[in-house]
């Protein structure tokens, strides 16, 4: 049986029907979209701080080497991020999907039987690209087809996803693993965590994509809920009568101020996230934090982000989305200050939360400026030709971290350098003009949409 049939209520039944129901059918994608990030990025990226001391203390690697693992994921980022986005814009979010947690699964079974540093490298450079297939440049493009007016909420739904598996997933993996320490006896040890990891997203893989409904004309309706009155396969192969559809190509993007001001402004606020990510684990255990507290650390950002995501969301779509931009990164760059402090539990605990709430606004609102600006029918690509930039630093904003650390002996300079970068980075949005265009209820794109 098709999943079509199965769904009944999304495209097996009379369009009407689907607006009887009282909830826009794009809500349960952007829900879908969550449980697809929670379920392929945490392991990753929010399970880095728990990985990361375990791999030292088990192989004796330094945090420069262990730090190169990470740069070997922003080498694919940088190298297949355009070409990431292309593939979505071709092949549409359902099978770009699939492939990518299909080839997540296996990179995380290959990564349980590891043995020497380069296959760690090899691994997470495939773990890396599934997960890139798998979670936000699909997810958002997924979103920004199925909304135009509440963007912002939309994602900041998928971002939920994101926070709430930071919160479950690196606690179950320390719990699951049982120590730092490969001498103590462990409960299931991490190469079993990995495996079941693993094993778990290759068998969700096909029945969840499944499930995955590219663009709302695919069900015969428009964004944000208006009825086609085209039937959905004529209206599947046409562009979308909508106020944002079709505004730019990425080649036309490329030629616009605003690209260049959203993918610096970006690149330069996310390498305190990923800083954090890659290196609070080994700087929490160099400072005597037990493991259960590292990831107990993780959970408190992540849900402190969960608990403003929706908040996030909302203020994006009512206020000057540049301004939420701007604020929301300098908060998140000033909370490294206090993580520098972070001796005590309470410290780490004022971080978590200055860091969440910064977090919860600045990543929904970020992606939807790319929305915003430049329309639905180039995002993918935009958004992954405007990764470029952002790899780039996000390659290097680990390595030197890492660097500094082994040469002076502990994190505080580096922390405070990229903080400081971050901060600066996030005026960029300040220079960004009004998007001409952006929807309003009363009435959508009656401006000129091109953006100087």
């Amino acid at each position: 049986m098709r999943a079509s049939q199965l769904l009944g209520w999304a495209a097996g039944i009379p369009r009407a029907a689907l607006r009887a129901r009282g909830v826009f059918f794009g809500w349960y994608m952007a829900g879908l979209g969550a449980l697809l990030m929670a379920m392929a990025s945490a392991p990753i990226w929010q399970g880095l701080p728990v990985w990361s001391p375990v791999l030292r203390n088990t192989f004796d690697w330094t945090t420069v080497q262990l730090s190169w693992a990470f740069a070997v994921t922003r080498i694919e980022g940088g190298l297949l991020g355009p070409l990431e986005g292309l593939l979505v814009q071709r092949l549409g979010t359902r099978r770009v999907v699939l492939i990518g947690l299909t080839v997540l699964g296996t990179g995380l079974v290959l990564f349980s039987r590891i043995e020497e540093l380069w296959q760690l490298y090899a691994v997470f450079f495939v773990m890396s690209l599934g997960a890139a297939l798998s979670t936000w440049l699909p997810m958002m493009t997924l979103v920004n087809h199925w909304f135009v007016r509440h963007k912002a909420r939309a994602m900041s739904t998928v971002f939920e996803g994101f926070a709430i598996g930071g919160i479950l997933v690196p606690v179950l993996m320390a719990w699951a693993i049982g120590g730092t320490d490969p001498d103590i006896a462990e409960r299931y040890g991490w190469r079993n965590t990995a495996l079941f990891l693993g094993l778990l997203i290759l068998a969700l893989a096909f029945p969840l994509t499944r499930l995955i409904r590219n663009r709302p004309e695919d069900v015969g309706l428009m964004p944000d809920g208006e009825l086609s009155r085209e039937p959905a396969a004529a209206t599947a192969r046409a562009r979308p009568a909508t106020p944002e559809a079709g505004r730019y190509s990425w080649k036309e993007a490329l030629r616009t101020r605003p690209f260049w001001i959203i993918s610096m402004g970006h690149a330069s606020s996310s390498i305190v996230s990923v800083t954090v990510f890659v290196h609070m684990g080994l700087m929490l255990d160099d400072r005597g934090f037990s493991l259960d507290t590292i990831a107990a650390a993780v959970a408190i950002y992540t849900g402190v982000t969960a608990g403003f995501i929706p908040i996030g969301g909302y203020l994006g779509d009512r206020l000057p989305i540049r301004f939420m931009a701007f604020s929301s990164t300098a908060l998140v760059a000033s909370s490294v200050a206090v993580l520098v402090l972070a001796h005590h539990p309470a410290t780490l605990f004022l971080f978590g939360v200055l860091f969440g709430i910064g977090s919860a606004v600045r990543s929904p609102v970020t992606t939807a400026l790319r929305g915003h600006y430049f329309g639905r029918e180039g995002f993918a690509a935009i958004s992954g030709l405007s990764m470029a930039p952002m790899n780039i630093l996000l390659f290097v904003a680990p390595l030197a971290t890492g660097f500094m650390r082994d040469g002076i002996g502990d994190y505080t300079a580096a922390f405070l350098t990229i903080a400081g970068i971050s901060l600066a980075g996030s005026c960029l949005f300040l220079l960004l003009p009004e998007p001409p265009g952006r929807p309003t209820r009363a009435a959508a794109g009656s401006r000129d949409p091109r953006v100087g």
